[in-house]
Parts: structure tokens; sequence; C-alpha cells
């Protein structure tokens, strides 16, 4: 197994949106997908393994030089950084894309909360975001718009999915008197401004999996993980052939 499939492997297990998206891209850049879900994947990991938020700085801190050192390509005895290092000599990645996702992230291992909205906006952007900017990037695409839009969708509803986990290693992403109500409107809303955007300059791969979130936000009263991943496929494919996001209607007293 090279350095790719061993990305592709590790996403298909636990990033099944995103890999079932990452099909729709162009084979020749398909693999440049599953090396950065890949990365998102291993740093998104970090707080789960520490306990301390020392800990957690040190760990991101050791994937911000594997980066920097995969684009010099001297990557790290690891499948991640060599396929990293393997992307970056055929495509353009911006490293401070990188380093913003790495240091949203030390916020992972905190034991701080959000306290505003603008707040867990801005680290969904920075996480989520971001990604969306990676692989658009990697695909020779540039939609800015769609990639903010679809990217805080699928983070913030992320964020919501998550709040069972979390709450078992006594972390909490919303603090004050944010409400998970208001954060799953705000992901609705993006959501429909992504769409729009797709309509005016097209459909990226990249986007794809923000098609899902409307099944998240009817299943997060139930139970968070209980959308059926053939009904996720079938709202990504329908995204990628019509090259639009099926949106709820929007609750207009929301912020």
């Amino acid at each position: 197994m090279d350095v790719f499939e061993a990305c592709e492997a590790m996403v298909k297990a636990a990033d099944p949106d995103r890999y079932v998206a990452a099909l729709f891209a162009p084979a020749a850049g398909r693999k440049y997908l599953f090396a950065l879900y890949a990365f998102n994947l291993e740093i998104a990991r970090v707080a789960e393994a520490v306990r301390q938020p020392m800990l957690g700085e040190i760990r991101l801190q050791w994937w911000r030089e594997t980066v920097e050192q995969a684009q010099q390509d001297r990557p790290r005895e690891h499948d991640v950084a060599r396929a990293l290092a393997a992307t970056f000599a055929e495509v353009d990645l911006p490293l401070a894309l990188f380093d913003r996702m790495l240091e949203a992230r030390i916020f992972d291992s905190s034991p701080e909360s959000f306290e505003t909205l603008d707040a867990l906006e801005t680290y969904a952007d920075q996480t989520s975001g971001n990604l969306v900017r990676l692989a658009q990037a990697a695909l020779g695409e540039s939609n800015e718009d769609l990639a903010r839009e679809a990217g805080l969708a699928y983070g913030l509803i992320g964020i919501l999915r998550a709040i069972p986990f979390h709450a078992q290693r006594n972390k909490h992403f919303l603090g004050g008197s944010l409400l998970a109500q208001t954060v799953k409107e705000r992901a609705l809303a993006h959501l429909a401004a992504a769409s729009r955007a797709a309509r005016r300059s097209g459909m990226s791969v990249a986007a794809l999996p923000a098609a899902t979130v409307p099944l998240y936000a009817k299943a997060l009263a139930k139970h968070p993980h209980a959308v059926a991943l053939y009904r996720r496929q079938w709202a990504i494919l329908r995204a990628a052939t019509t090259g639009r996001f099926r949106t709820p209607p929007l609750d207009r007293s929301s912020p």
C-alpha cells in the first residue's frame, strides 16, 4: 500500500462524508484530497490523545514542523507526511492555511469554551473552512465565497454533532448564553449562502460534504450520528449533479 492509499483508507474509515465527496474529483487530483483529509484527521485527534493543554500544543507543533518539512521535500517517516510531500511537489498549497488550522486546533485541548457565535464561527472557518480552501487549491480551483460558506456550514454542524463526545471528556464548545439551536440555524443559513455561491460560480468537489448538513441538523434532536450513510451519499450525489445544495426553509427570526 502506498502513502496515498494509506491516506485513502484512513479517510474512508473515519471521515466517510469527505471520502464520498472526494470520489467526484478528477482521478489525478483525488489522491491529494485524501492526503489533506488524512492530515485533518490527524490534527483533529490530537486533543483525544492528551490530558493537558501543553501536550496538545506540543503535538500540534510537531505537525506544524511536519508540514514545513513536507513542503521542503524532507518528509518525516509517516504516511500522511510523505503523502503531503508528494502533494506539495505537484500543487501549490499555501502553508498559511495549514498554520491557521493548527493554531485553531489549540483550542481543542484547552479548558475554554466559545462565549459568542462570532468566536465559534471563526474557529469553524479556520478549521473546516481552511480545509475546503486547501482542497480547492489542490484541485486548481478558487471560490472563496463557496469555501467560506460551505466550510462554516459543515464545521458548525460538526461541532454540534460532537457535543456528546466532547462532554465525556469534560470539554464544552458552547459557553455563556450560546445555544445549540442558534448554532444550527446559523449552519443552515451558511449552507443557503453556499448554495447561492455554487449557482453563481459552480459547485466545487471540496464543498460537497456540506450537502449532508440538513440531514445532520434534522437528526440532532434524536441522535447526531443517526443519519444512514446511504442518505448522506445520496445528498452528496445530488449536490454534485445539480450544482446546488438542498436547503430547508430558514427561520426568519433566527440571527
